[in-house]
């Protein structure tokens, strides 16, 4: 039982002691002028609008009233008051959240097949219209004038 309690104890301190990753592990040092005052104010906002609510999942982390949000907010106001880029940002929190993270996600992979199938749907389905109407406006063929025999006689018959 001491040996279960002391591991339990070992355990707890080891993870309070833990700390998240900083972002300098992931996008390096930081590429800009730290910020402060109305501007750190106003490219918080201007970043965190960049950025989708994990919560919300249909607002921006700068509109979003979630927890989650306002956490992530702090994130952006403190990594640019330490001089970190937008894109350094934007990569952080791709890197930790994964690219649905990116209210404007780029253009690549999955994400370019979304953009690309459904013109290439209304390119084809364009170019079957031309081709019926064109198949439509063309006079019919004309029927073989070979008869058989039932029909010659159908004719005889109408004609008397």
């Amino acid at each position: 039982m001491r040996k279960l309690a002391l591991f339990l104890f070992l355990a707890v301190a080891a993870t309070a002691q833990m700390k998240a990753p900083d972002a300098e592990q992931f996008v390096g040092a930081p590429a800009g002028a730290p910020l402060t005052g109305d501007t750190l104010d106003r490219r918080t906002h201007e970043v965190a609008s960049l950025l989708r609510c994990p919560v919300c999942q249909g607002l921006s982390i700068a509109d979003s009233p979630s927890e989650m949000a306002v956490n992530m907010k702090g994130q952006v106001r403190e990594l640019l008051s330490r001089g970190f880029t937008e894109e350094q940002i934007l990569a952080y929190f791709e890197r930790s959240y994964g690219q649905f993270v990116l209210l404007k996600p780029k253009f690549r992979g999955v994400n370019s097949l979304v953009w690309t199938l459904p013109l290439l749907a209304l390119v084809i389905g364009a170019m079957l219209v031309v081709m019926k109407l064109r198949k439509l406006e063309q006079p019919p063929a004309p029927v073989a004038a070979a008869e058989d025999d039932y029909t010659a006689r159908v004719r005889d018959l109408v004609n008397k």
